[in-house]
């Protein structure tokens, strides 16, 4: 994001969490810390002290902090902290029955199922999530020792998982692509919209307490002590089957630059990040890296999908103007993507058996319409844009027998075969309180 408009904000920056507005640093390391809350009492101590130790967002634009922390809180956990019923029922269902219970509905099936995460994902043993985000690792150790302070000494909680991440060397997702492009503007914010990214989004979208693009406020946590300036969190640790993925390219093509424009076209981006409607037949770098260039563009230019497929990666998790059902605007998400495990070596075809993936982060006010709308129908369907049960080749929840199609003229291209190239580990939904929220919960109410 640019720096924001002279005029002071009407959001409450604050009492809204870093991670919502700020960018993270280039390159990052950081680790999630999950917690088991065993005493309410230790629970609610564990929210006094994080209070005055998570980073806000205030000042988002200025350089970099050297490390941030955040938190956020399952169901289980808030029930866990004895947050009163008449509280707890005013949370939405979907979030209240977390991640595991809507798995076949986003697409956790067959080797994504609850039933082969990762424990402690989808027991209802995880509680508290800590987010830790460095430049480095010296950083990193310095917010670690924060975060081991809070939860010292607080013999009712329990560390129960912990994932670590970093950016790779090239910048790049372990699919070898530049990820985090788009990202939508919140209004109110203070940012500037990049070129190509249409207005601001209302703030209701991703912070409580504001109305959303319906004209609305979204559904809050009561009382509005506890609610406002939250949002919801979905967490994923998704596994990257890189080899396979390069294996299929392989006996799709005729040769490497095939194999290049054929990766493009199921992506829907150059590994730069250059995007196939504006650079259709090779890679363009200085493209993109230009921000204020690379996702300055429309798929007004490209209607029958021939430069960009229709169930390309990128053009189903963002449509933008695209000829499709419904409204876009309405399903936008803030995406907070990062690696973890050792790239697999340039090159190479036989899987080298590390586990290796992305952690997905979604932010936003409405877990239904956002998150679980685009996960089950903008990239596990393909009614939205005439494709009929196509899925997303590279994140779908495929088993071998989906297809892809790339139009082409004279007669169009249809891949089939298409397997499961991501398989999710586990994951949950999360509250992100505001920083006063925090408080309140530390409070015996």
């Amino acid at each position: 994001m640019t720096a924001p408009h002279a005029q002071a904000s009407p959001l409450q920056l604050d009492d809204i969490q870093g991670i919502v507005l700020r960018d993270r640093p280039s390159p990052y390391v950081g680790t999630y810390i999950l917690l088991r809350v065993d005493d309410p009492g230790a629970g609610r101590r564990l929210m006094g002290r994080l209070a005055d130790l998570v980073d806000s967002a205030a000042d988002w634009w200025q350089p970099e902090l050297p490390a941030l922390l955040n938190v956020g809180l399952t169901y289980r956990g808030l029930e866990a902290l004895q947050v009163p019923a008449a509280s707890l029922n005013t949370f939405p269902e979907e979030f209240r029955q977390g991640m595991a219970a809507r798995a076949e509905f986003i697409g956790d099936t067959g080797e994504s199922a609850p039933a082969r995460w990762e424990p402690p994902f989808g027991t209802g043993q995880v509680h508290v999530v800590l987010s830790l985000l460095a430049a480095d690792q010296e950083s990193l150790a310095v917010v670690l020792e924060r975060a081991r302070k809070a939860h010292a000494r607080l013999p009712g909680l329990q560390v129960v998982y912990r994932q670590d991440f970093y950016q790779l060397s090239t910048g790049r997702t372990t699919f070898g692509y530049k990820d985090g492009i788009g990202n939508p503007t919140i209004e109110g914010s203070g940012a500037q919209a990049p070129p190509g990214d249409g207005p601001a989004l209302k703030a209701g979208e991703f912070v409580l307490g504001h109305p959303d693009e319906t004209g609305n406020l979204p559904p809050m946590p009561e009382p509005a002590e506890l609610g406002r300036n939250g949002t919801f969190v979905a967490w994923r640790k998704l596994h990257t089957r890189v080899a396979a993925f390069r294996r299929y390219l392989r006996e799709n093509s005729g040769g490497p630059e095939q194999e290049s424009l054929l990766a493009a076209k199921i992506v829907g981006r150059w590994p730069s990040g250059a995007p196939l409607v504006l650079a259709p037949e090779h890679d363009d770098p200085a493209l993109g890296a230009d921000r204020g260039r690379n996702n300055d563009f429309r798929y007004e230019s490209d209607p029958h999908g021939t430069l960009c497929p229709h169930g390309a990666h990128a053009r189903r998790a963002n449509p933008r103007d695209s000829q499709i059902i419904g409204d876009v605007r309405l399903h936008r998400m803030i995406r907070r993507g990062t690696n973890y495990g050792p790239p697999l070596p340039a090159g190479a075809l036989d899987d080298d058996g590390a586990d290796r993936g992305i952690v997905f982060v979604f932010i936003g006010s409405h877990l239904d319409r956002q998150f679980e709308f685009v996960k089950s129908q903008w990239l596990n369907d393909g009614n939205f844009t005439g494709l009929g049960t196509e899925k997303d080749l590279l994140t779908g929840d495929n088993d071998g027998t989906g297809d892809f199609t790339v139009p082409q003229h004279p007669v169009r291209r249809r891949l089939h075969g298409v397997e499961r190239f991501v398989i999710t580990r586990g994951g949950e939904y999360f509250f992100l309180p505001g920083i006063g929220a925090l408080r309140w919960l530390a409070d015996d109410n």
